[in-house]
């Protein structure tokens, strides 16, 4: 009975650690998607209005280059005429959409 039980509470500590991993997975994405794309485009190409207004392609070589901390800060603190989202975002939001964009920057 005691290791049935240990088997049972093992199981559902990996299920829940998979399910948290799948949540994280999927936030960078979905904060993207709310909060970025509606400029940045669902593949990191600005819309006409974005590139009117001085917004680069993800995929630009200087834009590749930058490095995940830049990615943070620009989006901490916003840049040029995108916004901060300092207050609008945690931390945590910050640099999980702040990954997910660098990983369209390729």
């Amino acid at each position: 009975m005691t290791k049935r039980l240990v088997a049972v509470l093992i199981v559902c500590a990996v299920m829940m650690t998979m399910s948290v991993s799948a949540f994280a997975a999927d936030s960078g994405a979905d904060l993207y998607k709310a909060k970025c794309q509606g400029c940045h485009g669902a593949d990191g190409t600005p819309s006409a209005m974005a590139t009117k207004m001085g917004a680069k392609s993800l995929k630009d070589a200087a834009i590749v280059k930058k490095t995940d901390k830049d990615f943070i800060d620009n989006t901490t603190n916003g840049v040029n005429k995108m916004p901060a989202y300092k207050g609008k975002l945690t931390d945590d939001q910050i640099k999980t959409v702040a990954t997910y964009m660098k990983s369209l920057a390729k």
